[in-house]
């Protein structure tokens, strides 16, 4: 199958998705979406790269965080294996940590796999009788483990996808489901051009359970007549995953010598929310030292951090300590407005 046939059916194949999930979200606007998705820590992306980016990662290459962004770009890291930990200074001193791990295996195709971590810190259970704290705690978390495959179609195509496992708990509480990512990566024929469109957290719904739940009931709340103590639960509700369409390009726009500069932009379109367009631009000297700025959450409705979106910015230190192995230092800053600044750290090491 040539190149002209491949990008024919990707032209094809993102279109019909954007216009079949922008026409479902549409269907769905007229009541507001915002906060009614479980599992929200799969909203929060991962890497210090894509993070002073702005989260424009759709259409990007040669970053081992395309597994939570597009996992058709792990098919194109220009190299061997390599390991990445991230870790995030969330917001209200929540922790988020992201470590993930990516094999080629040639012809095979791309082998990853990924674990993230979210933890909310414990605090003391407090109620209108004890609003000092009963002397018990509680706490809150969740996690996902992902399995991630990708191949080169043709020299310009690529497709891949996650295959993940999802558990949320709170307290004594806890809830867990499954989702799958899907993606796709194009090669356009001018070169440094990249196109990209991926579907992420595409799954199960997921419902609350647990013995905070249960209770014994009393009907006609007199102990003396009636029926007494019969078993009774909270009646909890199913929530859809966050699902989100992402369709980007990444443009190489120079390169002369050991100097490039690449821009990328995202459009997204969440099934919770509005729409909205991440952009970022790297600047790279030697594939040693980058700088990147970014612009997150264009033209969504209501967004923190200003009235349009947030500002991002970092930088990225990489080495290499033998001929076949580099250490990657990346950082990045997501500016929330009135909640403060939130951290990216992110270790890694290519071999």
């Amino acid at each position: 199958m040539n190149s002209k046939i491949i990008a024919r059916i990707f032209r094809m194949t993102v279109v019909a998705l954007l216009v079949s999930t922008m026409a479902y979200g549409q269907l769905l606007r007229s009541t507001a979406k915002t906060g009614t998705t479980a599992a929200q820590f799969l909203k929060i992306g991962v890497g210090g790269r894509a993070a002073a980016m702005g989260g424009a990662q759709a259409g990007s290459l040669n970053d081992l965080s395309a597994i939570y962004w597009n996992p058709a770009g792990l098919s194109r890291l220009d190299i061997g294996s390599e390991i990445a930990l991230t870790h995030v200074n969330w917001l209200a001193d929540i922790s988020y940590d992201f470590a993930a791990a990516v094999l080629p295996m040639g012809g095979a195709g791309t082998f990853g796999f990924s674990l993230t971590s979210f933890r909310v810190p414990e605090d003391l259970v407090r109620t209108v009788e004890t609003p000092e704290g009963d002397g018990r705690y509680w706490d809150a978390g969740a996690l996902a483990f992902g399995v991630s495959y990708a191949r080169n179609l043709t020299e310009r195509f690529s497709i891949g996808v996650n295959v993940k496992y999802i558990r949320e708990t709170v307290w004594n509480e806890s809830s867990s489901g499954f989702a799958i990512d899907i993606g796709t990566l194009y090669l356009s024929e001018i070169p440094g051009l990249s196109l990209g469109a991926s579907i992420t957290n595409f799954g199960t719904k997921m419902r609350l359970e647990g013995r905070d739940l249960y209770f014994n009931l009393d009907p006609n709340n007199d102990p003396g007549s009636g029926p007494n103590n019969i078993p009774a639960e909270y009646r909890i509700g199913e929530y859809d995953l966050p699902l989100m369409f992402r369709i980007g390009v990444g443009y190489e726009i120079v390169r002369m010598g050991d100097f490039k500069v690449t821009v990328a932009a995202d459009a997204v379109h969440p099934n919770d929310n509005t729409e909205y367009v991440n952009t970022g631009a790297e600047v790279g000297w030697s594939n040693i030292l980058y700088g990147r700025i970014g612009y997150r959450n264009l033209f969504q409705e209501d967004a923190e951090g200003s009235t349009t979106g947030g500002l991002a910015w970092g930088f990225g230190f990489h080495y290499g300590i033998v001929n076949t192995t580099t250490v990657k230092f990346d950082f990045g800053v997501i500016d929330y407005g009135r909640l403060n600044k939130v951290q990216y750290i992110t270790l890694g090491l290519s071999m």
